[in-house]
Formats: C-alpha cells, structure tokens, sequence
C-alpha cells in the first residue's frame, strides 16, 4: 500500500486527488496539507510515501518545503504537480530533491502511474529533460567550496570506481540505461547494478537526482 500526503492550498484540488487516490486498491491518503508549513510538519509525522506538492502556496512555499522534507533524510519522496508548466519551476523543484513533476491537467492515469513510479524510486522526469532544464539554468548552480581553487574532487565522487564514474557521466547527459549498454558493450542488467551502486555511494534518491549530481561536480558541462 502507497502512502500519499497531499498538499495544496485548494480545498477542491484536495478532495479531488483524495476521491481519485482512495479509488485504488493500492493507495490511501493519510492526510492533507494546505501550505508548505503543514506539509513538511505532516510528512515528519506521518512518513508518507509520497507527497503530491503544490507549488504556489500561501506562507511557506512547495520548493522550500519539498527542500526540508528531502533534507530530513526520510523515505519520503515528492511529485510536484502544479497549474504552471514553467521550466523554472520543475528546476527549482529538482534541485529541491522532488522526484518528479506533472501539471494538473495531466489525466488520472498519468497522476496514478507517477506516483507509483516515484514510490518504487523511479522518476516522472526524463533525464534528458532534466538535463535539458540544467543546460538552460546552471548559471543557478552553487559553486562548490574549493572549486574554484582546484582542491580535491566532491567527496560524493570518492568512492566511484572508473566505471562507475563513466557511467555517472553519461547518465548526466541523459543516457537510458539500454543506451548506456549499447554504447559501453555491456548488458542492461550490469547497467542497472552499476546505476544502484552510484545511487548508494553518491546519496542520490534517484536517477534525477544523479544527473544533477553530475553538473554539480562538473562531470558534465552545459551543452
């Protein structure tokens, strides 16, 4: 059973996604936040699965609080959905840590099938479209302490193996697993270990969060 927190500042937009969420033998809501301060107070009491975010809301806003819930380090992950298909938004709320990004007027089996997608780890964002958003707004990334001054590699980087750290490069610039087994002669299953085991050492909740990692330290540049 997936557990959902949904929060938005519209009561309507609430009973909505409740009255769609609870028709599925496979998730319940357990509870509903109408601003960001409720939501990341209800996601460290509750332990949702999921948290369906809203962007604009009053007081504390969805980027900020989809950037404290992912900072407390629980299991919990962040499907943004919100009226406005704006680039800078989905970039903020990637680099905040959400999982995934869908606009309100996406059908209910695209809402469904993302949130099932982000419960299991996966992300609702193509990596090529995150790289894409990156390409557009790195100018918006912090500079790395040390950086500049060419002292020794982010630390996340530390314990990659060669391979590992080729592989980190191309997922950064968008490579699908079958590409990345096309194009380095291996097979998707090997692929697929090799991605999970630069999850775990790197601390990325997903694959989004890995091609970010990627700009971060400079593997990849913008295009």
């Amino acid at each position: 059973m997936t557990t959902v927190l949904i929060a938005d500042d519209q009561p309507l937009q609430r009973f909505g996604s409740r009255m769609l969420l609870e028709s599925q033998d496979d998730m319940t809501v357990v509870g509903e936040a109408a601003n960001g301060s409720e939501a990341v107070r209800m996601a460290a009491e509750l332990h949702p699965d999921v948290v369906l975010m809203d962007i604009r809301m009053p007081g504390l806003d969805g980027i900020e609080a989809t950037r404290r819930i992912t900072a407390a380090g629980d299991r919990t992950r962040i499907l943004i959905v919100t009226t406005f298909d704006l680039d800078e938004y989905a970039y903020a709320g990637l680099r905040a840590g959400a999982s995934g990004f869908l606009v309100k007027d996406a059908q209910p089996e695209e809402l469904l099938a993302g949130i099932r997608a982000v419960a299991t780890g996966d992300a609702v964002v193509a990596p090529s479209l995150t790289r894409r958003l990156l390409d557009a707004y790195v100018h918006h990334l912090p500079t790395r302490p040390g950086a500049e001054n060419g002292e020794e590699e982010d630390p996340r980087l530390a314990s990659l193996t060669d391979r590992e750290r080729e592989i980190l490069t191309v997922i950064g610039q968008g490579w699908t697993n079958t590409e990345i087994a096309t194009r380095l002669h291996l097979a998707e299953s090997t692929v697929k270990t090799h991605v999970g085991r630069i999850l775990a050492k790197t601390g990325s909740r997903d694959r989004i969060q890995a091609v970010i990692l990627a700009y971060d330290t400079k593997l990849v540049q913008p295009s």
